[in-house]
């Protein structure tokens, strides 16, 4: 009998949460998915993208990623290993004025995060355009590794998700 790896279990969850809150609560609308197995790494990688119905604007992607030792350190059932999957959340925003927004932005996620995480922001734009806006790339990873036991959690951690897009939708 086939047993679902960690990292299938917690997609599945995932899938059913972010799926419902479109589908049944309508609070989102999913924009993307994506299920990789990258063959060159052995590691797995699941994205979902979302925007909040009435705020299009801003985008929120979750990542969950397995790496080779997390997959094989399961399979074999080496014991003592700190296996799970990496989680992270990632959302591009438009700004104007990167230093009052970026300093603004990262104490709402810290605010909504607390601690355990690695916050960073990349400011980019397109070569030859008039510069009047940055895109900023927001990405926001956990430091702890996740496992099943944190499943019941999920529905807490997309109401987290969604209060901060709407508060990056405000900034």
């Amino acid at each position: 009998m086939y047993d679902p790896t960690i990292f299938e279990n917690l997609k599945v969850a995932f899938e059913n949460h972010v799926y419902d809150l479109d589908n049944l609560e309508r609070k989102i609308d999913i924009k993307n998915r994506v299920d990789l197995m990258d063959l060159s790494i052995i590691a797995r990688t699941f994205k979902i993208e979302f925007t909040l119905v009435d705020q299009s604007d801003i985008a929120a992607e979750i990542i969950l990623d397995a790496s080779l030792e997390d997959l094989a350190g399961e399979i074999l059932e080496i014991r003592n290993k700190n296996l799970g999957c990496t989680l992270a959340l990632k959302f591009n925003k438009n700004i104007q004025n990167p230093d009052l927004q970026c300093e603004e932005i990262e104490q709402a996620i810290k605010n909504v995060w607390e601690d355990d995480i690695v916050l960073t922001q990349t400011l980019s734009f397109e070569f030859g355009t008039e510069l009047s806006s940055y895109t900023n790339t927001i990405e926001v990873r956990f430091t702890q590794k996740i496992n099943e036991d944190q499943i019941s959690d999920l529905e807490m951690f997309l109401e987290h998700v969604l209060e901060t897009l709407d508060i990056l939708n405000k900034i």
